[in-house]
């Protein structure tokens, strides 16, 4: 229960960390509200769709009578539409977090200075760490992907389809959309996925405090992009306990606050051309 409320913690440090940088939080919101749009209008396609997807896949009942008709294709929009929205959920840091890569490395690199020591860099050109971002992302969204058919096939089960089933399916978006946030962070440090993956497998109760208080929270329409900067900034506190990395706590700085030069040759904001 320590490590869960530990993990909790950090995302509440994150968000406190960004209400203190108020400039970062600008400036982070901007790729959450581009990927908001995009998702929008595609809940809304799924929402009107999802009634004649559910009559498409159940040609077998067409004779029968009500209510077991309408109750058959009630429950299977129900769940096709809660799986577009679980797919939502998880995609949405991956799409928001690929669309404002420079921004939320330059964040994320923002909140390593604040903290004190090294500020680590990968080195990599933007259009290479956008590549390692989006085949890292479509690697996870299979692993989700494969959990996805599986919850969805157990929410036919009676009772535990409706009790047990969302339960794990909140736990299993939870985990990856901690790895996500924390990628930003650990992809900097030169952390392949496998080894990110190891990294949060062995502090699970804090990924899952962190990860899941979150996904619930994104259920909530404008709350993910209001979070993002938050999610980042506090993944990123995350990141550097695991990697074992020792804080100086919040130098509170100039360069910490306003995006001033970093403590050593060159940062990642320079690299990718953002403002300062």
């Amino acid at each position: 229960m320590r490590d869960l409320g530990a993990g909790f913690g950090y995302l509440v440090k994150g968000q406190k960390w960004v209400a203190k940088h108020g400039r970062w939080f600008g400036f982070g919101l901007l790729p959450g509200l581009v990927t908001l749009v995009l998702y929008a209008g595609a809940l809304v396609g799924l929402g009107y769709g999802a009634d004649d997807l559910a009559a498409w896949a159940t040609p077998f009942a067409d004779d029968w009578t009500s209510p077991w008709l309408d109750v058959l294709r009630g429950a299977l929009t129900a769940l096709v539409f809660l799986f577009g929205l679980f797919l939502a959920v998880i995609t949405f840091t991956a799409v928001t977090l690929l669309i404002g890569q420079p921004f939320y490395e330059s964040l994320s690199e923002a909140v390593d200075r604040s903290e004190g020591g090294e500020v680590p860099e990968s080195g990599l050109p933007l259009w290479r760490e956008l590549w390692i971002s989006a085949r890292d992302s479509l690697r996870v969204l299979l692993r989700v992907a494969f959990y996805g058919i599986l919850l969805f096939a157990c929410g036919f089960i009676p009772v535990v389809g409706q009790t047990v089933v969302p339960v794990i399916g909140f736990c299993v978006s939870g985990f990856f959309l901690t790895e996500e946030l924390t990628s930003v962070a650990l992809q900097r440090r030169g952390v392949e996925l496998k080894e990110r993956l190891g990294l949060l497998r062995g502090r699970r109760s804090a990924v899952l405090g962190f990860g899941v208080p979150l996904t619930l929270a994104f259920l909530v329409p404008f709350v993910a992009v209001f979070l993002m900067p938050g999610a980042v900034a506090g993944a990123t506190l995350m990141a550097r306990d695991l990697r074992g990395e020792t804080s100086g706590g919040d130098t509170d700085e100039p360069d910490a606050e306003d995006g001033g030069a970093p403590h050593g040759s060159g940062g990642g904001q320079e690299r990718h051309g953002l403002p300062r």
